[in-house]
C-alpha cells in the first residue's frame, strides 16, 4: 500500500507553525512526513526557512510518523557533518528516518561563496559525498582527499540499523545515475509521462527493487480562483523550470521570475483544483506507478483547511480504492 505523506515546507512556515501542522497531519490520518532542507525560501513572499535538522528532532519527538528529508552535501554541509546529523536523528528514532541526497540548488548552497558548478560537476561531488557518508554511517574511520577532504573522521553515535540514503532526481538521466548508489528514489510530481520516465529510468538502471517516493505539489482551496491564486502567489517562482531553479541564488530574483508565471504555467507544475475528486485521481495515478509513498505538498498557506479536507475526503478513499 502506498503511504500518503505530508510535506512540511520550511520555506513557507515558521518552525513552530510547521510543527503544529505536522501534528495536525498525523491526527488527520497522514501516514508519513517529509521536509526539505533550505537555507533560503524560494521567494520573499514565502518568508521563512528554519533549520530543518533542529526542527526534525522536535517533530519526530512530537509525532510517531516516519520522516524523510532531502539535503545536499558538499557545499553548505560538509558530508561528515551531514552524516553526523542524520546518524543522531536515526539513533534517537530507530527505523523512522530516510535521507535523500541531491546535487543542490544555488539558492541554498551558494551562500558559502564558492563558485557554483555545472550539473556534471555537482553530480561528481555528490558521488564523492555519498561514498564518504556511507563509510561513516558504517562505522569506518574515513580519510578522503578529492573534491572534499576528510581526515580521520569517525561517527561514534550511530543508529543500530541501516539509514536509507535515497537519490533525489527530477530527470531520467539523474535518476539513472542515482540507481547505481541509492537505496531509493525521491522525485517530484507533475506531468505523468515525465514522472513515469524518471521512475522507469531509475528502475531500469538498478533500482527495480528499491522504493520510490514522489513529492506531489498541489493547490487546493474552496474555489478554483483561490486555488490558482494560492499557487501563483507561493509557487509561481518555481514554475520557470529548466535549470533556473538550480542556478538562481537570491529569493528576490525568484520573485522577479515569478512575475512571468501565469495560470497555464503554474498548472504545468502544480496540480491545481478546488475539486477533491480531481486531486484523488491525480494521486491515484501516481500510486499506480507502484511507488512506496506520495508526499502531498499543498503550496498555499491554507494548511489547516487542506489537512482537514484531505484527511476526510481524499486519504480514506484512496486507501479503499
Amino acid at each position: 500500500m502506498t503511504a500518503l505523506g505530508y510535506h512540511a515546507s520550511h520555506e513557507q512556515f515558521a518552525p513552530s507553525a510547521l510543527l503544529a501542522h505536522v501534528r495536525h497531519a498525523e491526527a488527520a490520518g497522514f501516514d508519513a512526513a517529509k521536509s526539505s532542507d533550505h537555507f533560503h525560501p524560494w521567494s520573499e513572499r514565502q518568508g521563512q526557512s528554519g533549520f530543518a535538522w533542529s526542527w526534525l528532532g522536535a517533530a519526530m519527538q512530537a509525532t510517531a510518523l516516519p520522516f524523510g528529508i532531502i539535503s545536499a552535501p558538499g557545499y553548505r554541509y560538509h558530508p561528515a557533518i551531514l552524516a553526523q546529523a542524520a546518524a543522531t536523528i536515526a539513533e534517537m528514532f530507530p527505523q523512522r528516518l530516510w535521507l535523500a541526497l541531491g546535487s543542490g540548488e544555488a539558492v541554498n548552497e551558494a551562500i558559502t561563496g564558492e563558485a557554483w558548478p555545472d550539473k556534471a560537476e555537482r553530480n561528481a561531488r555528490l558521488a564523492e559525498c555519498v561514498e564518504i557518508m556511507r563509510a561513516l554511517l558504517a562505522g569506518e574511520t574515513v580519510t578522503h582527499r578529492g573534491r572534499v577532504t576528510v581526515v580521520e573522521a569517525r561517527l561514534y553515535s550511530r543508529p543500530a540499523g541501516r539509514l536509507p540514503l535515497f537519490g533525489a532526481a527530477v530527470s531520467p538521466q539523474t535518476a539513472a545515475l542515482a540507481a547505481g548508489w541509492a537505496d531509493g528514489l525521491l522525485t517530484t510530481g507533475g506531468d505523468m509521462e515525465a514522472v513515469r520516465a524518471v521512475v522507469e529510468a531509475f528502475r531500469a538502471n538498478g533500482g527495480a527493487s528499491k522504493p520510490v517516493h514522489v513529492q506531489h505539489a498541489l493547490s487546493w482551496a474552496e474555489t478554483e480562483e483561490e486555488a490558482v491564486a494560492n499557487a501563483l502567489d507561493q509557487w509561481g517562482p518555481v514554475a520557470a523550470g529548466g535549470e533556473v531553479n538550480w542556478n538562481v541564488s537570491r529569493p528576490a530574483d525568484f520573485d522577479t521570475i515569478g512575475q512571468l508565471a501565469d495560470e497555464a504555467a503554474i498548472r504545468r507544475c502544480v496540480a491545481v483544483s478546488a475539486d477533491l475528486g480531481r486531486h484523488r485521481q491525480w494521486i491515484a495515478d501516481l500510486m499506480e506507478l507502484g511507488v512506496a509513498a506520495v508526499h502531498l505538498h499543498c503550496v498555499g498557506r491554507n494548511q489547516t483547511a487542506f489537512i482537514e479536507a484531505f484527511g476526510a475526503g481524499v486519504l480514506p478513499q484512496l486507501r479503499q480504492g
